[in-house]
């Protein structure tokens, strides 16, 4: 005996096998008008936007979808797996559907549905509610007729008693029936389901790409900001400790005099102890020029001398620091425990991702792990998807290379 709850279940299937076959008719003719038009104008460059326009159809197409789905289960609503643009604007729009992997998901399934799950949810329907449905009108269609019918063109009836035994039948045939065209109906629901609704591995992944890029950015935010209010803060007030300590020195006694000398000096080391921090913490010169300048700078300012060919155009900010910051401690391990007498760094661009490379002539045995900081930078690396490689075999000499992906700025 079927179930109050469990009968309104199965007559929501039957809803959405019925609805597909609805969906489907229009969109295979659809489908087809866009690809033979689009394909036949395309030598006249006409037919390249609807081509496009195919290639995005499973986008409403799996909008539709995924309301359809809750005919057969209203408890489980389907999330849409597209992300929302950073931009404004139908460009920024397609330029992000036609890089999601969900897009063409959605077109595959679109395609399923107009060659082949419809017309498969039509021969069901038919096969388990047409046959019984034709039975179960047996004496309706010998009423009509006035004299015989033939019940489905399989079985001739020609008097009433005849007629009820077969709509008997065919009430009999379509409870039988019902349970496994409600299993067809779930099955059916739960393919579009896994081919249109939203990975949950897959988001996760986008959030954690979003976080960690909205991490980058507030960190540079925040060196920055720490960089200005030094410059504009404490500095300033130093300069003016020091022409404060200058003029005293002017109208004081001789043995005060050499006690503001003294402090006027330490004031200027200080000074100058504090631009190379603001330098290390944000240089500017990376800020107005670009990789390739300030690359340039931290050569100069190496304790071994650099040869440097670098061919760099402007990047996104955190990759620029990034990279700057990773050649930067690379120099300084350099200097500190290689031992070498001459380094050399190449940087390119191609293919979208920055490469840049350090050289030494030093003793090599490198060790990422052994807390020389190569760790922190091929983490800080992996928050922009970059790599960081060392070949630094024992006696010379260490390559560090690192990739960064990246667009031109």
């Amino acid at each position: 005996m079927i179930r109050p709850v469990g009968c309104v279940r199965h007559v929501r299937h039957v809803g959405y096998l019925v609805s597909g076959v609805l969906v489907g008719v229009p969109l295979l003719l659809g489908l087809l008008v866009l690809a033979v038009v689009g394909a036949a104008l395309t030598p006249l460059l006409v037919g390249l936007p609807l081509l496009g326009l195919l290639a995005l159809s499973g986008v409403p197409v799996g909008v539709l979808e995924r309301r359809r789905l809750r005919l057969a289960d209203p408890g489980k609503p389907v999330p849409g797996p597209h992300r929302t643009p950073h931009e404004p604007g139908l460009a920024a729009w397609a330029r992000l559907r036609f890089t999601e992997p969900a897009t063409w998901r959605e077109l595959a399934y679109t395609v399923l549905l107009a060659l082949v799950l419809w017309p498969l949810d039509l021969l069901v329907l038919t096969v388990a509610i047409g046959v019984p449905g034709a039975m179960l009108g047996a004496p309706v269609q010998l009423a009509v007729s006035g004299g015989d019918t033939r019940i489905a063109k399989l079985w001739l009836i020609d008097t009433y008693p005849q007629a009820a035994l077969c709509a008997a039948a065919g009430a009999a045939l379509l409870l039988v029936l019902l349970w496994p065209l409600a299993l067809y109906g779930r099955a059916r629901a739960a393919l579009a389901r896994l081919l249109l609704a939203q990975r949950e591995d897959g988001q996760r992944l986008d959030e954690v790409t979003r976080s960690r890029a909205r991490l980058v950015a507030a960190f540079e935010a925040e060196r920055r900001r720490i960089e200005r209010d030094l410059h504009d803060g404490a500095q300033q007030r130093l300069v003016a400790l020091g022409m404060t300590l200058g003029l005293a020195r002017l109208d004081a006694p001789p043995a005060l005099a050499e006690q503001l000398a003294t402090a006027h000096k330490e004031a200027d080391q200080v000074l100058v102890e504090l631009r190379e921090l603001i330098h290390g913490i944000h240089p500017q010169v990376l800020v107005d020029y670009g990789l390739g300048d300030a690359l340039a700078d931290a050569a100069d300012r190496s304790a071994v001398p650099v040869e440097l060919d670098v061919d760099l155009p402007r990047c996104a900010e955190s990759v620029e620091s990034a990279a700057y910051f990773a050649v930067r401690e690379a120099l300084a391990n350099v200097g500190r425990h290689s031992g070498a007498r001459r380094a050399w760094i190449n940087g390119r661009y191609a293919e979208g991702r920055l490469g840049i490379e350090v050289r030494d002539d030093g003793v090599g045995g490198a060790d990422p792990s052994g807390g020389s900081g190569l760790t922190g930078l091929a983490d800080r690396l992996a928050v922009l998807d970059g790599t960081l490689t060392v070949d630094s075999p024992a006696g010379g000499p260490t390559v560090l290379r690192l990739e960064i992906p990246c667009p031109v700025r």
